[in-house]
């Protein structure tokens, strides 16, 4: 299967490199590209010195558009799956091919999680991500451990819902509205690296109105959006095409 890593990159000089190397050395069978989010730091002339695939936007628009225009990427070049891979080196590509393997078993969305055979620690943080584990269950069913991790692979039926409609951000309302159109969803238990350098998409300040934010948003908002998810296309003839 041919799996893009999609990298989302606001202001992350510091930790790119070893990141995409690390990348590149692990799973050198992968592409990737470096998605620059009007970055003020560099970023899109380190990602041209090192000859690394760019796209870069000139403005800061930020997580769910830096994503949305990797999965656009991913759709228009007609890959089988896309991963969200964070540039400041918490995410770890040695779980990218068990991701892979669920993604081709069948699964839609797969998710790296800390938590499948990990017990979750009690901080407010976690406090939270229980919030929208049991928000998740109540409106889908599912039982999601870490359903707040960035480390989330899609099929390729799912990025091409990502590509061609809107109010789709990375985010686990999204998550719990796919699966509750139909998509597959599993986890697969990962270790996350610390942070050393950078700016987060998401500060410690903001996290708490976050997680009631996504809790609100999947126990009612979901259930205003309407559509459907469309049939897997083996062929992926449209994300071919141009």
């Amino acid at each position: 299967m041919r799996l893009l890593v999609i990298i989302p990159a606001f202001n992350e000089a510091e930790n790119l490199v070893p990141v995409v190397e690390n990348l590149k050395s692990t799973c050198p069978a992968y592409d990737f590209v470096v998605v620059n989010d009007g970055s003020s730091d560099g970023t899109p002339a380190l990602c041209r010195r090192h000859g690394y695939p760019l796209l870069d936007l000139p403005v800061n628009l930020g997580l769910a558009d830096a994503v949305g225009t990797g999965m656009k990427y991913a759709y228009k070049h007609g890959y089988d799956a896309a991963v969200q891979f964070d540039a400041d080196g918490q995410h770890l590509p040695q779980y990218l091919p068990p991701m892979l393997k669920k993604i081709a078993a069948g699964y839609d969305i797969v998710l790296g999680s800390r938590f499948v055979e990990k017990k979750k620690p009690m901080s407010l943080r976690m406090v939270g991500s229980r919030l929208i584990s049991w928000s998740i269950r109540l409106t889908t069913g599912q039982s999601l451990t870490d359903p707040t991790s960035g480390l989330r692979m899609y099929s390729r039926r799912i990025v091409r819902e990502f590509a061609t409609q809107i109010n789709h951000a990375p985010e686990p309302d999204t998550i719990s509205y796919l699966i509750r159109k139909g998509a597959k969803a599993a986890e697969v238990q990962v270790e996350m690296a610390e942070r050393t350098a950078g700016e987060s998409y998401l500060g410690s300040i903001n996290s708490v109105k976050y997680m009631l934010r996504m809790g609100v948003s999947i126990v009612l908002v979901q259930w205003f959006r309407g559509g459907s998810l469309p049939e897997d296309d083996n062929n992926a003839q449209t994300g071919r095409e141009g």
